[in-house]
């Protein structure tokens, strides 16, 4: 299944280590489940745009629901989402979540 994308990135000069970050598509999940990001224990929120993952600051892996739920919890599927936030020391800390339906 092919899916285009689009990406739309900002980048404010006002701090080296950040990036700030408005995406119209990015795919949400848990980061140790189904990103295979490591470096937390337990099951954390993630989201992966640009073919990189990153753990979510700002927002609960159990904010949207049941992360364990087999038909749509973050354990078990990647769901797809517009994010706005910003990314610092490799984290993205974000302002708004919104789920696609």
């Amino acid at each position: 299944m092919k899916k285009i994308i689009i990406l739309n990135l900002l980048v404010f000069a006002s701090c080296k280590t950040e990036l700030k970050v408005s995406v119209k598509q990015a795919e949400i999940s848990c980061g140790q489940c189904k990103f295979d990001l490591d470096s937390e224990d337990g099951c954390n929120l993630a989201v992966k745009f640009n073919e990189k993952a990153y753990f979510v600051d700002g927002f609960n892996i159990d904010d949207f629901g049941d992360a364990h739920d087999v038909n749509s919890g973050f354990c078990n599927v990647i769901r797809k989402g517009a994010i706005e936030g910003v990314i610092k020391d490799g984290r993205f800390i974000a302002s708004a979540i919104e789920l696609s339906k």
